[in-house]
């Protein structure tokens, strides 16, 4: 009888719900467990008013259009804005676990404590959950717990008396009504909050080291994502950066127009913010840009041009740390480091039977590509697809030849390109013989309500 092989899952967020899908359509379904420490399906997308619980805040809506965000072989509902909220969204994957049986398959409330192989290479996970805590083993271990969950907190010289938090903890802009706001930070969450305080609080002001580029959710027309789409086969990959960052640069103007720092890179050298209402805001006078801070004194923050304010609450979005509390650190520390020593972002050079599902960070989505890694773990697991026979010299050659010259910084340690990281993958699933997704015929899939499932 052939042994069968049990995977476990480590999030069911929408990284892990794709890799889970994964695992039931290559028949490595029947001792496959997803360990969810929420109550659940959706991770970050499920909003919670409680400190504590990673969400999406209040208003939150995509980023990156549904056009570039929806798994290829689940769309979304007809109707569907192209930037939709995050309460579409969490239907959307509770939708998606329940149409390809992954629900059912979910442990809810229950935590993995400590992942680790044994002598045989077998991992051992210790788990906690509604019925205590239990060991098990598996035979591998795919790790989708996402990277947008650990706040990185700066540091500054002096004390601040006020309210200090990270926009982790950041639902509403209700708390901070009729009070005087700092944000610090330049991207996507420091905007977004930033947009948002200054429509209740007594005087709000954003602060930043250095300068981004800021990209319009539109351009021409188009989603950006679509935009870039379609443009960027046009474009020869060295050409690249000065053609969009020009037509960004006609489109927007220079930075410090607005009272912003320019860029202190090319673009796509780093995460750009994709945000349509930040200098509208500061333009009618409702945010005001601030330097980077130098030092906190009581309340008063000291930037680094010599002003200085009072703030009764500081709101960092300075970004989050990349850490797995299940592993040792002996075995994976990689908090800090300038890219995490995956090939393809997924592999692990010396440990073959652990795979890391959606541990990137695209101008685009995570979820579609997260799927593509998903089905090359599982080809791999069932001797479809073979991995480059010297992994330290496949990753050293991809380490030497990144996407970009992104600025080496923590924030831009996973960064890649959305469309070249997609070719890529996509070049790895047909050498295993498999072609692309291809939406389904099903109508079932295109009438399953937006308004089907109660908000939990």
């Amino acid at each position: 009888m052939e042994r069968r092989t049990r995977v476990a899952v480590i999030g069911a967020g929408p990284s892990g719900i794709a890799a889970a899908k994964e695992c039931l359509a290559h028949g490595l379904g029947d001792d496959l467990v997803v360990f969810e420490k929420s109550d659940q399906v959706g991770g970050n997308w499920v909003y919670r008013d409680e400190y504590g619980h990673s969400s999406v805040y209040e208003t939150t809506h995509l980023i990156s259009s549904k056009y570039y965000s929806e798994y290829e072989d689940f769309p979304l509902p007809p109707g569907t804005p192209d930037y939709p909220h995050h309460t579409v969204l969490k239907k959307y994957f509770q939708d998606y676990a329940d149409y390809f049986g992954v629900t059912s398959r979910i442990r809810f409330h229950t935590q993995v404590l400590h992942a680790t192989r044994g002598d045989a290479g077998e991992w051992i996970i210790h788990s906690r959950g509604p019925r205590g805590e239990r060991t098990e083993t598996f035979d591998a271990l795919m790790v989708a717990n996402g990277h947008h969950w650990d706040p990185r907190m700066p540091e500054y010289p002096g004390h601040f008396d006020g309210e200090f938090i990270h926009s982790h903890a950041f639902k509403s802009s209700r708390p901070f009504a009729g009070k005087r706001v700092l944000v610090i930070g330049g991207g996507n969450s420091a905007a977004d909050v930033v947009v948002d305080c200054s429509q209740v609080a007594e005087r709000c002001c954003i602060s930043m080291r250095h300068g981004q580029w800021f990209v319009p959710k539109y351009i021409w027309g188009l989603p950006t994502d679509v935009f870039y789409e379609k443009t960027v086969r046009w474009v020869v990959p060295k050409l690249r950066q000065p053609v969009f960052g020009l037509t960004m640069h006609i489109i927007l103007g220079d930075n410090r127009d607005f009272g912003l720092p320019d860029p202190d890179h090319r673009f796509l050298e780093g995460h750009p913010t994709i945000n349509s209402e930040l200098f509208y805001y500061i333009g009618h006078g409702s945010v005001t840009p601030k330097t980077g801070v130098s030092f906190l004194d009581g309340k008063r923050v000291h930037f680094t041009d010599g002003s200085s304010e009072e703030f009764d609450t500081i709101i960092a979005a300075t970004g989050y740390k990349i850490t797995f509390p299940f592993f040792d650190k002996s075995f994976i520390d990689w908090d800090g480091v300038q890219r995490p020593p995956l090939w393809r972002l997924m592999f692990h050079a010396e440990v073959p039977n652990l795979y890391f599902i959606g541990l990137f960070q695209p101008l685009g989505c995570i979820w579609p590509l997260a799927d593509y890694q998903a089905m090359l773990a599982c080809l791999e697991l069932t001797g479809r697809y073979h991995r480059p026979a010297d992994m330290r010299k496949a990753l050293a050659e991809e380490l030497a030849h990144p996407h970009h010259k992104f600025v080496e910084s923590p924030r831009h340690s996973t960064e890649v390109d959305y469309v070249t990281f997609r070719k890529e993958l996509l070049a790895e699933l047909r050498a295993a013989g498999v072609k692309p997704h291809k939406r389904p015929k099903d109508a079932a899939v295109n009438k399953i309500s937006l308004l089907g499932r109660q908000a939990a």
